[in-house]
């Protein structure tokens, strides 16, 4: 029985993307010079900000600056932030932040870099990074795919066989076991894509995979995660705003669409991270607030929102308890 469980404000400035660190969620984004970072604290239900580093500084060069449209991902202890865009710049230099130490640093790397690109797509498998599709200034939209070994700072531009989707931006790329799920797309006219193409990332090969007449429709923009070895789809656009929760099944290659208890976000959502059963939602292009969808919720959880909604009393419950129950209905920031 899915749940949204929690509703809370977000931080100060709109994230762009987030990673999960053990229990706490790491936001990327801001409106400032330099990218704003962003912890919320699970336990806690707090956010906090990062101190930004001051100009001249040690490192100071080492920050990326404020941008849209890029990507985040966690390999160990280590966040890797890449591409995005600034008003008419785009990037395609690797960031990287210590999330033990909080300390920025531009890693030294190597082989064939992708074309700086915003909107494009990223996941990790063990120690590598994939890079699909996107936009750039040059050739517009594409649908090719890099990866970057993590552990050696090398970039790869990969061969890939078969058929790849079409060229598009906004799509989504989700790692179930070792093969890649892309769904939806933009492409400047129209969406693209309503089928999952599935990319495997032993072969190199992009395979051959059936319609479905079940399907969420044309999607872009949309959160993806995987839960138990199946894909969800969450929000998105395409004419128009969805807020519709979706699950596709690889064995079946079928769709089906999920209706979780309780109120969810009324817009659509691009930053998402998975926390064990729980998925966080948070930001957006109109919101900052904070969402979080229970996948399997526990009975405390379901008693908590059960005094929350009819007002009970609480003054009997013990201390901890009456603790959560006000972190859960008091500002988070």
């Amino acid at each position: 029985m899915l749940r949204w469980a929690l509703h809370l404000r977000g931080p100060e400035t709109a994230p762009e993307t987030t990673v999960t660190v053990r229990h706490c969620v790491y936001s990327f984004g801001g409106n400032g010079e330099q990218i704003d970072v962003h912890v919320f604290n699970t336990v806690a239900l707090i956010w906090s900000k990062l101190p930004p580093v001051a100009p001249g500084r040690e490192h100071h060069l080492e920050v990326p600056s404020m941008r849209r449209a890029h990507t985040a991902v966690l390999v160990e202890d280590t966040v890797f932030i890449w591409g995005g865009y600034r008003r008419e710049e785009y990037y395609n230099v690797l960031y990287a932040f210590d999330v033990d130490t909080h300390r920025w640093f531009k890693p030294k790397i190597s082989g064939t870099v992708p074309k700086a690109r915003r909107s494009h797509s990223a996941c990790v498998l063990g120690k590598v990074m994939y890079v699909h599709g996107g936009c750039n200034l040059l050739t517009k939209w594409t649908n090719d795919m890099y990866k970057l070994d993590t552990s050696t700072v090398v970039w790869s531009l990969i061969n890939t066989r078969g058929t790849p989707p079409p060229a598009s931006s906004w799509h989504s790329a989700t790692i179930i076991g070792t093969k890649m799920f892309v769904f939806g797309g933009w492409s400047g006219s129209q969406n693209y894509n309503t089928t999952v193409r599935v990319f495997d990332t032993e072969t190199y090969l992009w395979l051959n995979t059936p319609s479905t007449q079940l399907h969420p429709g044309e999607h872009c923009a949309h959160s993806a995660f995987a839960y138990n070895g199946e894909l969800y789809i969450f929000g998105g656009g395409s004419d128009k705003y969805i807020n519709a929760l979706w699950k596709f099944n690889p064995e079946s290659f079928s769709w089906k669409k999920v209706e979780p208890k309780g109120n969810g976000p009324r817009q659509y959502r691009r930053c998402h991270c998975v926390m064990g059963d729980r998925v966080i939602f948070v930001g957006g292009d109109f919101t900052r607030d904070l969402y979080i969808l229970d996948l399997s919720p526990s009975l405390k959880t379901l008693c908590k929102l059960a005094v929350i909604q009819h007002h009970l009393e609480q003054s009997e419950l013990p201390h901890n308890i009456r603790w959560e129950l006000a972190a859960m209905t008091t500002n988070s920031n």
